[in-house]
């Protein structure tokens, strides 16, 4: 069970990063190009959030579970990184992207929605980016 969800969760960064970067290309274009909000973009936008809260779901069943996870363990880089540096990096990422999804549903402006989408999205990609194990950066992590 464990190796599925870690594979699981691991495969799925990439669906969830390709939404990220879509919608926070789409929005800042329509943003500077002064576009409406339609019904495409409020569906990327949607499956973007739904992407990464599935991201959150897999990633606390494995803090749990994870053998990486030991907060005995924090001088050491690799369990410091996985029980702090990634949680709380994603946590704080999601986070905005939440709240960049709900502020743009209630602004009344068109082109303030997808400002809104464009920069928390963006700030959360630029979060997850931060906060992903990627291979040339921790030991033992691979790309998929």
């Amino acid at each position: 069970m464990y190796s599925g969800l870690v594979h699981a969760h691991s495969g799925l960064r990439w669906i969830a990063l390709v939404l990220l970067v879509a919608a926070v290309a789409v929005a800042i274009s329509k943003w500077q190009g002064r576009s409406g909000y339609t019904d495409g973009n409020r569906k990327l936008y949607l499956f973007t959030l739904i992407a990464v809260h599935t991201q959150l779901l897999i990633g606390l069943v494995l803090l749990f579970l994870s053998p990486k996870v030991n907060f005995g363990l924090l001088s050491d880089k690799l369990y410091r990184f996985y029980t702090v540096e990634h949680t709380v990096g994603m946590l704080l990422a999601i986070a905005l992207v939440t709240v960049g999804y709900s502020r743009s549903k209630r602004a009344t402006d068109a082109t303030t929605k997808q400002r809104l989408v464009g920069i928390f999205y963006g700030l959360g990609l630029l979060l997850i980016l931060a906060s992903i194990p990627w291979p040339f950066r921790i030991p033992g992590a691979g790309w998929f």
